[in-house]
């Protein structure tokens, strides 16, 4: 089979069906199943941090890193270690904000 064949027609659309069976599978199933089926203690236990994991995972490249390369003492980092250690000390959603924000104001100036 040569390229032209293999991404004509059938195959393709053949592949459009399995990658949309593949991703809406697995997220309708919790849609369709619903209260009827429990996830195991544990793993909702588990999922609970799911999202603070995913911010984790995005935010902190970012603060570690400076033109690629680790930087243990920029900025963004010390900014973030002080909104995180404002957030710990005081439940105001918006002061860990205005601190880590008004740090790297005043680096930057």
């Amino acid at each position: 089979m040569n390229e032209g064949t293999l991404l004509s027609g059938g195959w393709l659309w053949l592949a459009f069906v399995l990658i949309a069976v593949a991703t809406h599978v697995p997220r309708g199933s919790f849609i369709v199943a619903g209260s009827r089926v429990r996830l195991p203690e544990a793993l909702q236990r588990a999922l609970r941090y799911a999202p603070a994991a995913a911010l984790a995972a995005l935010v902190a490249p970012d603060m570690l890193l400076v033109g690629g390369q680790l930087d243990p003492f920029n900025l963004k980092l010390v900014a973030g270690l002080a909104a995180f250690a404002v957030a710990f000390r005081w439940k105001n959603p918006w002061l860990p904000f205005a601190v880590g924000m008004g740090i790297v104001w005043l680096g930057r100036i």
